[in-house]
């Protein structure tokens, strides 16, 4: 530690302004390989400004790497002129935050060489192969770059997408490539100082047991990352990008239940769509234009931007999110509105009213109206024929709507239920793979008859908090294919001369009334970990 500091951080220790543990962690940090000027300098601002509740909040902890990776802040609350450097156009600081508890370069090496390590142990004798993608956010880029070289520098193949790319392709990839994992960088729809790790294993859903554990324990045995990695023993990184989106969209379009009809009604459908700055352009409105529908794009919101500079979060679950697409949809008399969180894992919708204005519905009534639709087309067309209901099924957390229940009942499917987090859900539709002996070379038809006969054929599933999924290509929530879906149930609505708001309402008729509000506390930094210890205490 520089002379000047420690008299000035000793006595903050005394006076309580700075935790014991912080010091600890900045002590180790400093006296770590990781120590350069950058380092030094940040927190010599930060103590001699006396921003001790910043010196708490970056370094009372490090990083953990919880069960799906890491999340965390990448841009300080105060930034300090050593991270500031040359900003880049955006106005972003040319450095993450300096600490033990921020996500940057340090944590995310040391997260990737943990990662390494285990699938070392785990695929014994094997080359390790990992798939990068990244969303829009400050740093996104930098940190799939250093990941990637990370996995080439222990002898491994690292896929890196080209440019950003959505949760739900990274997901499809890891398969896609006969990959061994997949990391997206994403924080999902946090706040634009927020960045993160998240984790797929081989079957491409979220890690679970008992590879959580395994992972866990490796990143925390990684005492000093190398964070200038460079390729040895063989090892490279391939860049992807076009031929896994080709690929993609052809997965996407097997969620499609009526093609001829969204061909020849789905130009009468006028949709506002809205990536807000995130990776949900890239997917959507090809994908749409290919289906027959002509989507209208938020202009404001169009462009990937890591600010998310037109609201206030970019969480399509908050009405203000979608304020610009309902403002859009008015003046053009769209008949709904739909929007994308910065990974294109989470849609958001607004319908047009009978009065003529827009009304936004909750997760659970986006996902129940996909869910009806999807049961009634399948059995209509005989893709699941009488006697055939038992072996499929929709698939819910247990915080989702029990109205899913009730509908999964009433046409002779099973409702399976799972803790909360879609990575369960993925999990489920990996074993009924297996029970189903592989897909292989099956064609959509084949394979869903397969599993109807031999495992059981999920239908849909999702979670309240706005994810979806309606196939088993991609294991993990899906807005890409939620837009598809949704805007299909829609158009088969318009057809019949009846909205989704009416659909809405003959759901409720016939299986009962269910109604629910959300509400978010947020509690960050070192003051907001002692929050949430203390109500958990409270519990026990």
């Amino acid at each position: 530690m520089a002379k000047g500091w420690s008299e000035a951080v000793e006595q903050a220790v005394r006076a309580g302004k700075l935790s014991r543990e912080s010091l600890d962690n900045i002590l180790r940090l400093m006296a770590s390989s990781r120590a350069n000027p950058l380092t030094e300098a940040s927190i010599g601002e930060l103590v001699s400004a006396g921003e001790w509740a910043e010196l708490n909040d970056r370094f009372f902890r490090t990083l953990a790497f919880g069960t799906g990776g890491l999340r965390g802040r990448t841009i300080g609350k105060v930034v300090t002129k050593a991270e500031q450097g040359m900003p880049t156009a955006l106005g972003r600081p040319e450095f993450p935050a300096v600490g033990t508890n921020c996500m940057n370069y340090g944590n995310v090496a040391r997260a990737t060489q943990g990662l390494v390590s285990y699938l070392g142990k785990n695929f014994s004798g094997q080359v390790p192969s990992v798939v990068f993608a990244h969303d829009t956010r400050h740093f996104s880029r930098e940190f799939a770059e250093l990941s990637a070289r990370t996995v080439a520098a222990a002898g491994g193949t690292a896929y890196l997408f080209t440019e950003d790319r959505s949760t739900p392709e990274l997901s499809f990839a890891v398969r896609y490539l006969g990959a061994q994992a997949g990391v997206e960088i994403t924080a999902s729809h946090n706040p634009p100082h927020d960045n993160g790790y998240k984790v797929y294993f081989s079957d491409g859903a979220q890690i679970v047991e008992p590879h959580a554990s395994g992972i866990i324990r490796e990143v925390e045995a990684v005492k000093e990352p190398e964070t200038d990695p460079r390729p040895k023993n063989g090892g490279k990184v391939v860049m992807v990008g076009r031929e896994v989106d080709e690929a993609y969209l052809r997965a996407l379009r097997e969620l499609i239940l009526e093609a001829d009809l969204l061909r020849k009604e789905g130009p009468k459908l006028k949709v506002v769509f809205s990536p807000l700055h995130g990776t949900g352009i890239r997917i959507v409105p090809p994908m749409l234009k290919e289906a027959g529908v002509e989507a209208s794009l938020v202009a404001a919101q169009e462009k990937g931007d890591g600010r998310f500079p037109t609201v206030k979060s970019p969480n399509p679950e908050n009405g203000e999110a979608l304020s610009l697409g309902i403002e859009q949809a008015r003046k053009e008399k769209a008949d709904l509105v739909v929007a994308t969180d910065p990974d294109a894992d989470r849609m958001g919708v607004a319908l047009r009213n009978p009065a003529g204005d827009y009304e936004l519905i909750t997760g659970n009534q986006i996902g129940s109206l996909m869910a009806s639709y999807r049961m009634e087309r399948m059995k209509a067309k005989g893709w699941i024929r009488p006697g055939q209901e038992k072996n499929c099924c929709l698939i819910k957390t247990f915080v989702t709507t029990d109205l899913q229940k009730e509908m999964a009942a009433a046409a002779g499917m099973k409702c399976v239920e799972t803790l909360t987090g879609f990575k369960y859900i993925g999990e489920k539709l990996g074993i009924y793979e297996k029970q189903a002996g592989g897909r292989g070379k099956l064609g959509a038809e084949e394979w869903r008859k397969r599993r109807i006969e031999q495992s059981t054929f999920f239908v849909f599933g999702g979670e309240e908090s706005y994810g979806y999924s309606g196939g088993d290509n991609v294991r993990d929530k899906d807005a890409n294919g939620a837009v598809m879906m949704f805007v299909e149930a829609a158009v088969w609505a318009k057809a019949q001369g009846r909205d989704l708001l009416q659909e809405l309402d003959g759901i409720y008729r016939k299986h009962g009334l269910y109604l629910e509000k959300l509400g978010n506390l947020e509690m960050p930094g070192a003051e907001g970990a002692k929050q949430i210890a203390r109500a958990v205490a409270s519990y026990q």
